[in-house]
């Protein structure tokens, strides 16, 4: 290399700040395996008509090839309807039935309902027919907590996206104006601190209709001031920095300095928060359930299952354990995702 070439710079130096915080979260090997396990139970979730059901996968009947486990989850999503001549059929009573002998039906790994009940099977232990045993009207337990799955990650990620969106936009209010704005928004955040906020969430939904929706919209009114006191702090450290004042200075708007400068530089806290947040909303969705208040009876969900397991215990102990394993591992995922993410964005915590 001549003496007047220079050095071409090692690869690091331009990565930005997110690829060194992905880079530190890589290296955090039991956060990779939390984030490993929530992305199962994600696929568990999105999967769940495909892994625990009554329909099968695929059937021939007639000639002809149906696949009525597709057709279920596309009528979950809204996108069709079921076909009049397999709507509201039991498809195991329609096989023995009307099955011919070239007919034919694949079932999914666990083929019954969340909802199936069959009171000769009540309060059985895990055996080869029934994984994790059933419930005190025949419900397979297995199949519940598959399709549970779905309600207490939906209730997570939407409870959270609502109070992070409301206390990152008070926050940044308050932490970029100041004066009188700072202090009536500071004032109502310590007011909603003080509020045992579990109880004001039971003292709502008990007015409310069962409703796994009611449930994501209360926890989201009801958490969001950590997330603007939080916020408001990144503001206040960041507003003065040379950069804030160049844009200023150039004559941005408030509203693009605070979008376009502010905020990218901030989040990195408040989406540790936010991960946080998801566990703590499960675990409140779940006790919710447990009391009685949280989604409607016939809507699996892991804390209605334990809450089944009340009157069943001791002879019932799989509805305590298996549930509350599911609630457990899912929640110590996130806690460990969490504290991955908090060591990776902080400089101080890197070694």
């Amino acid at each position: 290399m001549s003496g007047n070439q220079a050095e071409t710079p090692p690869s690091h130096v331009s990565e930005n700040y997110w690829s060194v915080a992905f880079r530190q979260f890589r290296r955090n090997k039991v956060a990779v395996l939390g984030l490993s396990i929530i992305l199962f139970l994600f696929f568990v979730a999105f999967a769940a008509d495909f892994i625990a059901s009554d329909k099968p996968l695929v059937m021939s009947y007639g000639g002809e090839l149906f696949a009525p486990a597709l057709r279920d989850y596309a009528v979950w999503l809204g996108l069709v309807q079921w076909q009049q001549a397999f709507q509201n059929i039991n498809f195991k009573d329609f096989a023995e039935a009307q099955f011919k002998e070239q007919d034919w039906a694949i079932f999914p790994p666990i083929p019954f309902s969340p909802n199936e009940v069959d009171l000769t099977s009540a309060i059985q232990p895990p055996s080869a027919k029934h994984w994790l045993g059933t419930d005190d009207i025949g419900r397979d337990i297995a199949t519940r907590i598959v399709h549970g799955s779905r309600v207490s990650l939906s209730v997570g990620f939407v409870a959270v996206m609502i109070y992070v969106l409301i206390g990152v936009g008070i926050g940044a209010v308050a932490g970029y104006y100041g004066g009188v704005i700072d202090i009536i928004i500071s004032r109502l955040i310590e007011i909603m601190l003080t509020i045992p906020t579990f109880f004001l969430i039971i003292t709502v939904v008990a007015f409310l209709p069962q409703s796994i929706f009611n449930i994501m919209v209360v926890i989201g009114l009801t958490n969001w001031p950590t997330v603007a006191r939080l916020t408001r702090g990144e503001f206040l450290r960041s507003k003065s920095l040379e950069y804030v004042v160049a844009a200023q200075a150039l004559g941005a708007s408030d509203f693009r300095t605070i979008c376009r400068h502010l905020l990218p530089n901030t989040l990195a806290p408040v989406f540790v928060a936010a991960t946080f947040g998801i566990a703590s909303a499960i675990l409140v969705e779940s006790t919710l359930s447990f009391l009685g208040f949280g989604v409607p009876p016939s809507t699996a969900s892991w804390g209605s299952i334990l809450s089944t397991s009340r009157q069943l215990l001791p002879s019932g102990w799989w509805l305590t354990a298996f549930p509350g394993a599911a609630i457990f591992l899912t929640v110590t995922s996130y806690n460990l995702v969490g504290e991955g993410l908090r060591d990776a964005a902080d400089p101080r915590l890197k070694g």
